[in-house]
């Protein structure tokens, strides 16, 4: 179970308010209800790479891919770049 502990703490004139080392650096999210306000560790994730997590599949291969490769497990042969390019070549552009 989480530790609770309560502290007093003073606003400066600004309206800040330091938190200690172990809150350095770190993204926090800020929800006010009503004159309470509660802070919470966040992790963002940019919006371009969100996708990954909202599809399962894709997720589950790359983490899947990250294992093997931990592990030293490679495939034995690479892939074949002169037909990915002549693939590429081949598409037209947005």
């Amino acid at each position: 179970m989480a530790r609770t502990s309560t502290l007093t703490k003073n606003t400066d004139s600004k309206g800040r308010i330091t938190l200690g080392d172990s809150f350095r650096n770190r993204t926090m999210l800020v929800e006010q209800r009503g004159d309470e306000i509660v802070l919470r560790l966040a992790r963002v994730i940019p919006e371009g790479e969100a996708w990954l997590y909202e599809n399962e599949k894709a997720l589950g291969s790359v983490r899947r891919g990250l294992k093997q490769a931990k592990a030293g497990r490679f495939a034995k042969n690479g892939p074949d770049l002169d037909s990915a390019k002549a693939l590429a070549d081949q598409l037209q552009d947005d």
